[in-house]
């Protein structure tokens, strides 16, 4: 087949070309410039330009072609704009989510030549068709399943999707970087904001909301402790960077509208919960006709709770889970399976 291969400089994606070079596939590599490298280079360097020779030296490595391709403007009026106007209304954001539905397997698929009938990436995930209808399905690695960040995608885009490395383990595919003897063999993963790179996550919001000055409160007590800088720089169930004495302090609630901040000694508001409604489906396939006897994911990793999903009408539902989390938190993105198919998912409200 004709292959559009995503690389990004990393060892899975690196893995995922040299594993369709070995089928016989035509190739093309596609760098996806993303990086707000030209706005935040008064921080410092940018680790897109060491991304960047390890995608050359991979593709030099393999004999197949790298193209980059400048994604910055179509990124920044999707994923960075959904970021920011999350963190100003106080809502915890997953720019991964839509970078997935709305860049790699969106904007690219519409700048490449129609003549790629796949386009492949590093992530964590297998696509079956059965009959016609693409499934989401989770790969044998619990911890580095991936298929949490792609919850969001369509049919139409699942039938170009390609994973090539879904059906290994980290550890397997760490392994398969060796045997290739592959230029970026060694190096860790990212972690972190897709597009920040090294920038510092205050940095990005103090950038683009500034300051905002207000009052830190005792719930209890209703004390003044403090002041801080805006209420967008801080999280619930946080306990570091309060510098406050007497502690530990623990954001427990934020009121937005008159920027205060409360704390407490006890993290009273982030107690653990069961039960929480969400919105803004995406189903992969069709809904399920019964919401009994499913998994949610409320984070990426490999914590799947049992759960059953209750509908209010055809937008909202009611998530109940067989356990109690601690950090369920409005903006979150809660992704439900049945056995190992990824079934779609929603928005906690």
């Amino acid at each position: 087949m004709k292959v559009a291969v995503l690389l990004s400089g990393g060892v899975d994606s690196s893995v995922a070309l040299r594993l369709l070079k070995e089928e016989g596939h035509n190739l093309t590599a596609f760098y996806l410039k993303i990086w707000l490298q030209d706005e935040f280079s008064f921080l410092g360097d940018c680790p897109w330009e060491e991304d960047l020779e390890f995608a050359h030296a991979v593709c030099k490595q393999a004999n197949v072609p790298l193209e980059i391709l400048n994604l910055q403007t179509e990124y920044w009026d999707t994923v960075v704009s959904y970021t920011i106007g999350e963190i100003k209304e106080g809502r915890t954001p997953n720019p991964d989510m839509y970078c997935n539905s709305l860049i790699k397997f969106g904007q690219f698929y519409d700048k490449i030549d129609s003549s790629f009938e796949k386009v492949a990436s590093g992530h964590y995930a297998k696509v079956e068709n059965l009959n016609g209808s693409y499934l989401l399905k989770t790969s044998p690695d619990p911890v580095k399943d991936q298929t949490y960040f792609l919850a969001y995608l369509t049919q139409q885009q699942l039938s170009r999707a390609f994973f090539p490395i879904g059906a290994f383990t980290k550890k397997e595919i760490r392994e398969l970087a060796h045997k290739y003897q592959l230029p970026n063999m060694e190096r860790k993963d990212s972690q972190g904001i897709c597009f920040l790179g090294q920038i510092k996550f205050n940095e990005f919001v103090k950038h683009h909301l500034g300051e905002l000055p207000g009052d830190i409160v005792d719930i209890e007590s209703n004390k003044l402790m403090g002041r801080h800088s805006g209420y967008y720089y801080y999280t619930i169930g946080q306990r570091s960077g309060l510098r406050l004495g007497g502690g530990p302090w623990y954001v427990v609630k934020k009121d937005i509208a008159n920027n205060t901040v409360y704390i407490s000694r006890e993290n009273v508001t982030n107690r653990a919960r069961s039960s929480f409604r969400v919105g803004k489906f995406n189903w992969i396939n069709e809904k399920p006709a019964e919401g009994k006897d499913l998994k949610v994911k409320i984070r990426h990793g490999a914590n799947l709770y049992n759960c059953t999903l209750s509908f209010e009408d055809n937008e909202n539902a009611v998530v109940r889970m067989n356990e109690s989390d601690q950090g369920i938190a409005a903006g979150q993105f809660a992704v439900f399976y049945k056995n190992d198919i990824c079934l779609g998912g929603s928005v906690i409200l």
